[in-house]
């Protein structure tokens, strides 16, 4: 079981995942507040770079100690943000790439979570274009309807798009 990263402040690099099965669904894990369930959200597997890993390195880990996945196409990095927000009694500052990823392996099943993860991650769902951009959940980046429907309709940007900054 890999330590709780020690995230002490700062800006935190973090790799992100934005996996797609064969019928194009993407995949969201569903996390909440560790106190407080009620305060859920959906996001993009991914977490900050261990040591000396590339970015590559720790989008490949950490989506497989989050969803079990190791069988990917890494692509691209389709979108970069930055971001700042709240969670487990402290702030996040964080500057996140999104990778593009394929996989024909759909079953999920968490496998290395930290203890904050544990805590904090309540399961995973793969999601079509049209569920998520009707979803009434909150989700992160917040325009990622709008990101995922632009994907599927004109490919992976030729560079890395920089989302507008996200501070909650």
């Amino acid at each position: 079981m890999p330590a709780e990263a020690p995230y002490e402040g700062g800006l935190r690099k973090v790799a992100r995942v934005v996996l797609l099965d064969p019928d194009d669904r993407i995949l969201l894990l569903h996390g909440h507040e560790p106190d407080d369930p009620a305060d859920d959200w959906w996001f993009t597997p991914g977490g900050g770079l261990e040591g000396d890993e590339t970015r590559e390195e720790a989008a490949l880990r950490e989506l497989g100690e989050e969803t079990g996945i190791t069988d990917v196409e890494l692509g691209p990095v389709l979108w970069r943000r930055m971001c700042s927000f709240p969670f487990a009694g402290r702030r996040w500052d964080q500057d996140e790439w999104y990778f593009l990823a394929r996989t024909t392996q759909t079953a999920v099943e968490a496998r290395d979570l930290t203890e904050l993860e544990r805590r904090s991650v309540a399961g995973a769902r793969w999601w079509t274009c049209r569920e998520l951009t009707r979803a009434h959940e909150t989700v992160y980046p917040t325009r990622l309807a709008e990101l995922f429907r632009r994907l599927l309709d004109e490919g992976p940007p030729v560079r890395p798009v920089t989302l507008d900054p996200e501070i909650v």
